[in-house]
């Protein structure tokens, strides 16, 4: 079964699910995060310089690592999600999402039928041709997810009304963003965790996947309590940044007790 395919229906089935974001544009990490057994990845054109090439780059490689690739897009216009979507993402996130009418309005850009968004039947989500229209249109609601990020505090507020919205999938908490929309600089401040345990409650209530993301692994269990089932484990750069000082410091450790 194609990795976007399972994946969303282990998001719609609320099976929890492990993730993380990529922001370095070389095909080869999503290549190695899949091999490293990464559930999804989220392809970040939101905060990093991914064009319409490099996003087709990306899911390319998700494809051949079989490991489902979404994609953060930088707007919520119709351009960037026709283009994910067409490069064979399982799925779109869209940051600061605000209310069920924003939600309502991103629904009909992701989904084919509404007249909001172009259909081609040779695109690479559509095989190339191979699947055919009538194939390609059944296939895309199925194997095609999409997730609101709650990102503000009136979002957080409007949460019980995005998550009713038919179409939406998951809503993913970002603390960082909530805590800097409330003047703190600490996402881990017991109001932004309130707001993040309210926004669980109202993915849950609506019977859709919960997410949040997470920069310390241990913060899983108290999420999963909650009722979270998507977590995104800090992205590609910090991986990078963690590994590399620990060996360095581990490095310098040993040159220093052998006396040199």
């Amino acid at each position: 079964m194609p990795a976007r395919r399972a994946f969303a229906q282990k998001l719609r089935a609320r099976t929890p699910m492990i993730g993380t974001f990529v922001k370095l544009r070389d095909p080869a990490v999503i290549e190695m995060l899949g091999g490293a057994g990464f559930d999804f990845v989220i392809i970040d054109a939101e905060h990093a310089p991914f064009d319409r090439e490099s996003i087709a780059l990306a899911t390319l490689a998700a494809r051949a690592a079989n490991v489902a690739a979404l994609v953060r897009v930088p707007e919520s216009d119709g351009h960037w999600i026709s283009t994910a979507l067409d490069c064979g993402a399982a799925g779109i996130m869209v940051p600061q999402v605000r209310n069920a009418t924003m939600a309502e309005l991103l629904v009909q850009r992701v989904r084919y039928g509404s007249g909001l968004r172009g259909f081609s039947p040779s695109t690479a989500a559509a095989g190339y041709g191979a699947r055919g229209i009538v194939d390609h249109l059944e296939s895309q609601s199925e194997e095609t997810v999409f997730i609101c990020q709650i990102e503000d505090c009136s979002a957080v507020a409007e949460a019980a009304e995005i998550a009713a919205v038919n179409g939406v999938d998951g809503l993913l908490v970002g603390p960082v963003d909530l805590a800097v929309s409330e003047g703190v600089t600490d996402p881990s401040a017991p109001e932004i965790e309130v707001m993040g345990e309210h926004v669980m409650a109202a993915a849950r209530q609506a019977g859709i996947a919960g997410g949040m993301f997470i920069s310390d692994p241990s913060a899983t269990s108290r999420w999963s309590s909650c009722g979270g089932t998507l977590f995104v484990l800090g992205t590609d750069q910090s991986f990078l940044l963690q590994s590399a000082r620990a060996s360095l410091a581990s490095a310098r450790q040993a040159v220093t007790s052998s006396g040199h």
